[in-house]
């Protein structure tokens, strides 16, 4: 058994950043457990720029951007143990690990849980068909093509067309597999219009709009796909050796359910204030644990933000209202979920002062109404669009005139 001041679970860009931010300032230890054999989490297997411009202010590569948190964390005083496996609890915060070294119990006097998320595989999505090899996700791809050098085939159809599946066609294109055509069922591209630009450049075939597979055929290695137009029913049959299945993204929220956090049925990741705090006391979630998904800097600041609630914690933890007495957020149709969903109860504003939505419809210039007990907040309207498929981005002074011990503030995008 240890004791620690700070336990971190998972060394992606969230959880390095909250260590770096926490240990010149926490007195006792700031430990991170990250299961893989090294630190980074996702962008250690990107080696393709575009890393690091929020939280950075640089434009490196995934690699590059993945050793510089670790390098920032150990320089801070963090402890960083990898192959070591979080496997459940023994206590309020004490966490059960699991590694080469054996098996102890590590308790903590507050937990930051930065598990991130991952995309669902094809089993997941029922896509019908034979089971040749050639069947990838995003993070298995770059694990190949990036870590092994391994080739992967000549011809790829892409499912999804949001960043990472433009991530993806750079991988491949590295790997000398040609893009032959990309699905997705929304009625455009997800990925924001630059990336879509320059992507576009990459294709050697269409972004199939408003389709969907339905089928893969192969014996031993895939040979052609089915896609489906969703209005018409029309179906193409599409040949090629490889099919990445990118995003659609699901939290990795295992270890918050059998802590037994409060969690939210859309983004499946625990519910928590604009301090980062669940319903546990001393727990805190963050980055693409809370929800599906944004990028690597974005998730970095979510660890930046924590350490002001986490130093809070252990100075005064006791004295501290629960995260559960702030007033709730909810959202109406076509909006399907906000995060943070509770305002804190001495209302801070949250990370980035943004509220994170995730929208069923694309509006050009989205205007958002927020409303507490019968009583207008506020509406904004933002220059940029709210567009399925990617996190929208609101401003916290649409809610920050509410009353944190209110009734339920509720979003509605006119």
């Amino acid at each position: 058994m240890s004791d620690v001041a700070v336990a971190i679970v998972g060394g992606g860009p969230s959880g390095l950043t909250a260590a770096a931010a926490l240990a010149p300032h926490v007195s006792g230890e700031v430990l991170v457990l990250e299961r893989e054999s090294q630190t980074g989490g996702i962008p250690r297997h990107s080696d393709h720029p575009g890393y690091g411009m929020r939280d950075l202010h640089r434009f490196i590569s995934g690699p590059a951007y993945a050793r510089r948190l670790t390098e920032s964390a150990v320089a801070a005083g963090a402890t960083l143990e990898t192959e070591a496996m979080v496997t459940g609890w023994s206590g309020e915060r004490a966490i059960q690990v699991t590694s080469p070294r054996g098996v102890r119990t590590v308790t903590a006097d507050a937990v930051v849980l930065a598990t991130g998320a991952r995309e669902r595989p094809r089993p997941a999505r029922l896509v019908p068909g034979d089971r040749p090899e050639g069947v990838y996700t995003t993070g298995q791809l770059q694990n190949l093509v990036h870590l092994h050098h391994a080739e992967v085939g000549n011809r790829a159809v892409i499912v999804g067309a949001e960043l990472v599946s433009w991530s993806a066609v750079l991988t491949l294109r590295e790997a000398g597999c040609a893009t032959v055509a990309m699905v997705s069922s929304y009625p455009r591209a997800e990925a924001y219009a630059a990336f879509r630009a320059a992507g576009r450049l990459l294709l050697g075939g269409p972004v199939m709009t408003r389709s969907r597979l339905v089928g893969i055929h192969g014996k031993h290695r895939v040979q052609s796909v089915t896609v489906e137009e969703i209005g018409s029913g029309r179906r193409r049959e599409i040949s090629c050796d490889t099919v990445v299945f990118t995003g659609d993204w699901i939290p990795d929220h295992e270890l918050s359910r059998t802590a037994g956090l409060q969690m939210h049925h859309a983004t499946r990741g625990p519910v928590v204030d604009t301090a980062l705090r669940t319903s546990r006391p001393g727990v805190f979630a963050v980055g693409n644990l809370l929800h599906p998904v944004d990028t690597a800097d974005a998730a970095a600041l979510d660890g930046r933000h924590v350490a002001a609630g986490v130093k809070a914690w252990l100075r005064r933890g006791d004295q501290l209202p629960a995260s559960t007495q702030g007033a709730p957020m909810r959202v109406e149709a076509p909006l399907r979920w906000v995060t943070p969903q509770l305002l804190s109860p001495d209302g801070a504003a949250p990370a980035r002062g943004d509220l994170l939505l995730w929208t069923d419809e694309y509006r050009r210039f989205p205007k958002l109404r927020a409303v507490q007990d019968g009583r207008v907040l506020a509406t904004k309207r933002t220059p940029w669009p709210a567009a399925p498929g990617r996190i929208y981005r609101a401003p916290w002074s649409l809610v920050a005139g509410a009353d944190p011990k209110g009734g339920t503030v509720t979003l509605t995008l006119l």
